[in-house]
């Protein structure tokens, strides 16, 4: 069925498409199949990314400031989604032959205030992880300052990780290991139930009535419901179980991106203790790195997306106070994501599909951070 597109448009999608498929040929070429499959996902992931716009930074503003929880509800679905597949293939993929491991890290002073940072960060910045990726893949300018910030924060995180390390944490804690695969689901689906019984609450009391979400437009074109954009979004959480081994993540791409620049130009970020230990990841090819992959994926399905939907369209001019905020969220988001082990998806959505508590606590201190940079927009006049 055609697409009743213009002509700029269809090019846009064209040359998304042809890049995507360069990439995942050098990336087939550097690593083999399961490396050229991670970048196939990766641009799932930005279609349906921009499609359903699905970001976590819009939805934890809106129960702030509108009172409405749909985008909430709509990421405690991917988180649950998610989970029913990969708490089992943790627990048992080894048995199996399927070898699948989690995210599960210790947490404390450090990580409550990355994730604090981070979550004041994007509400500045105006994405998180996987929202600034999939708004610059789609023609954001701003979002493009944003990225550039992200990635040098990132790597100035980098020089002083090993001194935040110093300080007191809790040891890692795995739901699944404690309770079983089953039992750690039940947990988590009850904890996220309740949270979206608060959200139904808090609506209803300010409006009478839960929002009946956007219904899907098209599935080529968008735009998408929220609820088949949590379906998309988990099938793509899934596959990268499935097919990487591991959780979803996002942003130590960006201090890999950041290390090499910084390399590049003479500076020895391969004394720094950090990269010690990834002095490879430092000198081989970016495409050798999965998360980089899966991320290019992401801006290009983006940008395809936006294309389909007629809708890429750069806006070069920005005011000051754009600027200015692009580039303290960006920073703060780099910084913040190195410290607090990621963002929504590699520690909140990675930790908690996981069956990590650091997770969990993770979502506690980002979301103190988003409602603080939440207050910040309104002072600075934001929308």
């Amino acid at each position: 069925m055609a697409l009743a597109i213009g002509k700029t448009q269809a090019a846009v999608v064209a040359i998304a498409g042809g890049l995507l498929a360069m990439v995942a040929l050098g990336a087939y070429g550097e690593a083999g199949p399961r490396q050229a499959v991670a970048v196939l996902i990766g641009g799932l992931a930005g279609l349906s990314l921009y499609h359903a716009s699905f970001g976590f930074t819009a939805a934890w503003r809106r129960i702030v400031t509108e009172k409405r929880g749909g985008g909430l509800r709509a990421q405690f679905v991917l988180i649950l989604l998610t989970s029913a597949v990969s708490f089992p293939l943790i627990a048992w993929g080894h048995a199996l032959g399927w070898p699948t491991g989690g995210f599960v890290f210790p947490f404390g002073v450090a990580a409550a205030f990355g994730a604090f940072l981070f979550g004041l960060g994007m509400q500045l910045g105006g994405g998180c992880g996987s929202g600034t990726l999939f708004t610059a893949g789609g023609g954001s300018t701003r979002m493009m300052i944003t990225l550039a910030c992200f990635v040098l924060g990132s790597v100035a995180a980098t020089a002083h990780l090993h001194l935040w390390g110093r300080l007191p944490k809790l040891p890692p804690k795995s739901l699944i290991r404690e309770f079983g695969p089953h039992g750690a689901f039940l947990l988590t689906a009850l904890i996220l139930g309740l949270l979206a019984i608060a959200t139904i609450i808090i609506e209803r009391r300010a409006h009478g009535s839960i929002a009946q979400p956007k219904p899907t437009v098209s599935f080529l074109s968008g735009p998408w419901s929220p609820m088949l954009g949590a379906v998309m979004l988990a099938i793509v959480g899934i596959a990268t179980f499935v097919v990487i081994g591991r959780p979803w993540g996002i942003t130590s791409a960006f201090a890999l991106w950041g290390g090499k620049l910084f390399h590049a130009a003479g500076v020895p970020v391969d004394s720094w203790p950090y990269w010690t230990w990834q002095r490879g990841a430092l000198e081989n090819p970016v495409l050798r790195d999965t998360t980089s992959v899966m991320d290019f994926g992401i801006i290009l399905g983006a940008m395809a997306a936006a294309g389909l939907a007629g809708r890429f369209a750069p806006v070069w001019r920005l005011n000051r106070r754009d600027v200015l905020t692009a580039i303290a969220g960006g920073l703060m988001m780099g910084y913040g994501a190195r410290l607090a082990y990621g963002c929504n998806i590699g520690a909140y959505l990675g930790g908690l599909a996981s069956g990590s508590l650091h997770g969990w606590l993770w979502l506690v201190f980002g979301f103190l951070g988003s409602l603080a940079g939440t207050r910040l927009r309104l002072r600075l006049g934001m929308d």
